[in-house]
């Protein structure tokens, strides 16, 4: 195809948006629809995720060091904390003199029976380990006791396997949520486009029959539909920039950004929503048009 022809295309394409205006109306429509559950869908998944992540790095492990432990077994396990950052977001440690303060403060009226106790031969000193996600507790646990002066490893295995097996799950439901949107859209949408291919069968045929490639027959139409997934695309990430944007500010009003209760703003989602909105949108608009109109270049 020349450059000629193809530009010729991209011309018509343009003017089939404005030839049949109730037809766009509805294909810009549709895709909105869509595109809109597809970003509430998505927003909500990382939201949970987020949340899930968030209550994963609590200090879900405590690592119990061998009372009378030495400095470089110490050593050895702080070593292993801070050179696995990717699975561990942080740690702190507490000698066996700051438990003892922390027993007594919780006993508080009744810690007068710790006023003689030798914390230093009994107390050791202990590690509270915050995971970057959930899944790697395992690994973590496994490896932490291995190294020598480590007593025991604590962990809450039933909430860490509940909470990997939550953000998994979310993942999964995501993922097919999305490719049943995306059918549904595509569906829907090459049928829209069939009735204004409909109306030009007759000047298709023609075009077919004087020479015109199949490939600058159909050009128009997913042009055409290219740009109607532009336009909702636009609509729909602007829609749910502004209402999410709106649920945010309400819900997060007496919620501090540190709680695992907080939501993820809309500026660390935005760009996200606008990149899946504009490439499902133009995508399932050109591909539409470009089903819709295979049936009449067979000519």
């Amino acid at each position: 195809m020349s450059v000629r022809a193809f530009w010729n295309s991209v011309k018509e394409g343009f003017q089939g948006i404005v030839r049949h205006p109730l037809v766009t109306v509805a294909s810009i429509s549709t895709i909105l629809l869509m595109l809109l559950l597809m970003a509430v869908f998505f927003i909500f998944s990382a939201n949970a995720r987020y949340i899930m992540r968030k209550v994963g790095q609590q200090p879900p492990i405590e690592v119990y060091m061998k009372i009378g432990c030495t400095q470089e077994q110490m050593d050895m396990t702080v070593n292993y904390l801070q050179s696995n950052t990717d699975k561990i977001k942080g740690y702190y440690g507490m000698s066996p003199e700051e438990n003892y303060t922390r027993f007594r403060k919780e006993l508080g009226d009744e810690s007068s029976i710790l006023d003689d106790f030798d914390y230093n031969s009994y107390l050791p000193y202990t590690v509270n380990v915050q995971l970057t996600d959930p899944q790697y507790a395992d690994t973590v646990v496994m490896e932490l006791r291995a190294i020598p002066g480590v007593e025991k490893v604590m962990q809450e295995s039933n909430v860490m396997k509940f909470l990997t097996q939550a953000t998994r799950t979310v993942n999964i439901a995501t993922v097919i949520s999305f490719i049943v949107l995306f059918l549904i859209s595509l569906f829907i949408i090459s049928n829209m486009v069939r009735i204004s291919v409909f109306s030009r069968s007759t000047e298709i045929a023609i075009m077919k029959f004087v020479g015109a490639t199949n490939g600058y027959i159909r050009l128009p139409y997913i042009v055409e539909g290219a740009i109607v997934g532009l336009i909702s695309a636009l609509c729909a990430w602007g829609l749910s920039y502004l209402a999410y944007s709106e649920i945010f500010s309400r819900a997060m009003t007496n919620v501090d950004s540190g709680s695992i209760y907080a939501l993820l703003p809309m500026g660390n989602l935005s760009i996200y929503v606008f990149i899946l909105c504009l490439t499902s949108g133009i995508f399932i608009g050109s591909i539409g048009s470009g089903i819709a109109v295979r049936k009449y270049v067979k000519v």
